[in-house]
């Protein structure tokens, strides 16, 4: 059961080996019912959940990009995140581009939103 009821934490959870991922939030009988379905051998998934994650696609963006872009959430220089995962100021912010350009944002700031909100980060 999940307060996020994002497409990216759902293929995280079934990639982490997870056998159902529901919303905590559904009615309690759909609960109920998810938690007998998984004690059964079954797999359950949100079908809503499921829906968006076929439409949105898998995360576009590589380890290093989701790293320098959950770095950068709190307002970190391209030189601060640099140092602290040991590469180029020049390499960080080429990653920081590449990552901005896959979630069609117009910035990081916005870049970071949209992953957060799509659970890619």
């Amino acid at each position: 059961m999940t307060t996020f009821a994002r497409p990216g934490y759902l293929r995280g959870a079934l990639d982490a080996g997870a056998s159902g991922f529901v919303v905590k939030d559904a009615p309690a009988e759909q609960l109920a019912d998810a938690v007998r379905r998984v004690h059964a051998g079954l797999r359950v998934v949100d079908p809503a959940l499921a829906e968006a994650s076929v439409f949105e696609g898998a995360n576009p963006l590589s380890e290093r990009e989701q790293q320098v872009l959950r770095l950068a959430a709190d307002g970190r220089s391209a030189a601060a995140i640099a140092s602290e995962v040991f590469l180029s100021a020049g390499t960080v912010r080429n990653n920081l581009s590449a990552a901005i350009g896959k979630v069609g944002a117009a910035n990081r700031a916005q870049a970071v939103r949209i992953a957060q909100d799509k659970g890619w980060i």
